[in-house]
């Protein structure tokens, strides 16, 4: 009779947390309808309100780079500045300051961790962590980039270049890391398939090279430091080709969006060849640039590995 009354207790009081949890969940909600913040979607209520986690490396602001303001995706609040973010390799957000007394700190629910929530309207954020040594202020804030809006405060002028020169993770690996660079985005062009898949263009038969798409601040790096790299950092002699990765899709070549890039490439080929490198890099004008699936993105920075046929040669 003792241990069935034990038991029944137990149950009792896991009944009471459970309806305690649904409880306040409700409450959650309805407050965020009485005060009229944005509509979430299914998937930014699991992690905002319901204080779930997106998978690491999927986020959109994991690498992102722009200028500006990140806000509360629920109530808009400013949390978060571009100058306080780095990249801490974990796969999410990271940020060592925040705006204002904007951003709350409340123990989790697992015992151990600091959930940072905030402070306008409690939506979930992620969690903060110090002594790791990341930066001088030591503090990361880890979050979730589906809580965050960003709002741009940046009016620098923007470019964009395309070069090929074969595998794409090899070429954005040392492309992305220039100062100076905004974006880098993986993907295909010079096919002649609308939207091909990866298998697609390992096939052969779209006519697509593996590319990367570089968005750059032309104040902060040029055009020509750019293509210089791209041709310090593969093998431009090797045709439809690059170290063990052959096809046509792996071909050295760079898309030029006007004039100018056509005129700085082609002077920098006839540098190389002057060198005696004989150049096999296509100059051809630039088509539709289809971004390459997601696992491709950032695929260096995701797995810490390094490139397999992509190494820095000093040419210039």
């Amino acid at each position: 009779m003792k241990n069935f009354k034990i038991c029944l207790l137990i149950i009792l009081l896991i009944n009471m947390s459970s309806c305690q949890a649904q409880t306040n969940s409700t409450k959650t909600i309805q407050e965020v309808k009485e005060n009229n913040y944005r509509k979430l979607t299914d998937e930014e209520a699991r992690v905002i309100i319901h204080k779930g986690t997106e998978y690491p490396f999927t986020g959109e602001y994991n690498t992102f780079k722009d200028q500006g303001v990140f806000h509360c995706k629920q109530c808009n609040t400013p949390l978060f500045s571009s100058k306080d973010k780095f990249n801490s390799g974990s796969g999410w957000p990271s940020f060592d300051d925040i705006i204002g007394n904007n951003v709350s700190e409340i123990p989790d629910s697992d015992g151990s961790r600091t959930e940072i929530v905030c402070a306008t309207c409690g939506g979930h954020l992620g969690h903060v962590f110090r002594g790791e040594g990341f930066t001088d202020k030591n503090t990361r804030h880890c979050v979730n980039s589906i809580s965050l809006q960003f709002e741009s405060s940046d009016q620098s002028p923007r470019d964009t270049a395309v070069f090929a020169s074969g595998c794409f993770w090899g070429t954005e690996y040392h492309l992305q890391r220039l100062e100076g660079v905004i974006d880098t985005k993986p993907g295909y062009i010079g096919g002649h398939v609308k939207n091909p898949s990866y298998q697609q263009v390992c096939s052969g038969n779209t006519g697509h090279a593996e590319a990367v798409r570089v968005i750059f601040n032309p104040n902060i790096v040029t055009y020509e430091e750019i293509a210089k790299l791209y041709f310090e950092t593969h093998d431009p002699t090797q045709i439809d080709r690059q170290g063990p990765d052959i096809g046509t899709q792996y071909r050295s070549e760079i898309f030029y969006s006007n004039d100018m890039q056509k005129k700085i490439a082609n002077d920098l080929i006839k540098k190389l060849e002057a060198k005696g490198l004989k150049v096999a890099t296509k100059l051809t004008v630039a088509s539709t640039f289809w971004v390459a699936e997601d696992y491709h993105q950032d695929y260096y920075i995701k797995t810490g590995k390094q490139p397999y046929c992509h190494k820095y040669t000093k040419r210039f």
